[in-house]
């Protein structure tokens, strides 16, 4: 909703396809936002050349994205702070068992914030892991399709993969064994919590 609200803002003249691409979701999904919105008060509709329609922003539509954008800054400000935390722990937990080689298992926003922490905390990423990322670099670091293509050693592999975490847990386990494979709090307690062995 905040990004349909905001690219309405942006440009008016855009088309429900163009703005359905921009926004990355089908045509008749962006159409029921529309017409949501519309009887929300939030847009407002007028006819344009060509049998086409501007959609612009009520000033209800501009209180309604101040106020979901102040939603999303929160929401993603909580979950810095929380991940930033887990993930210091889990290296403390590691470079006290003598861990400090390490490898990430996903790439995503958790991720990032472990190499911070990572930093600060005096363990080296050795690489990243995800099945998308062969031959590329990840914040700098080298990433993998595989564990084995990993060439330099490591102690031990932290999962940061918030889309497929059990997976890539089942993988990590494969790779290096149960005792050598952490697991933020973050993810041991989000939906996927029962998955986790």
């Amino acid at each position: 909703m905040l990004g349909l609200l905001e690219s309405v803002e942006r440009d008016e003249t855009q088309s429900q396809r163009q703005l359905a691409t921009e926004l990355g979701i089908a045509l008749g999904l962006l159409n029921a936002y529309l017409k949501r919105c519309v009887r929300k008060g939030l847009v407002k509709m007028r006819r344009a050349p060509a049998r086409r329609y501007a959609y612009y922003l009520t000033p209800r539509g501009f209180a309604e994205k101040s106020r979901l954008t102040i939603e999303y800054l929160s929401f993603s400000l909580d979950f810095f702070r929380q991940a930033k935390a887990d993930c210091r722990q889990t290296f403390d937990t590691a470079r006290r068992a003598g861990l400090t080689r390490i490898v990430l298992a996903g790439r995503s926003d958790l991720a990032e914030i472990a190499l911070i922490c990572a930093f600060e905390t005096g363990v080296e990423i050795v690489g990243l892991v995800d099945e998308a990322a062969r031959g590329s670099r990840f914040m700098g670091v080298p990433a993998f399709d595989s564990f084995e293509r990993i060439k330099e050693p490591f102690d031990a592999i932290v999962v940061t993969d918030m889309a497929n975490g059990p997976k890539s847990y089942a993988r990590a386990i494969a790779a290096l064994g149960s005792e050598h494979v952490l697991v933020p709090k973050l993810l041991r307690s989000s939906t996927m919590g029962t998955a986790w062995s």
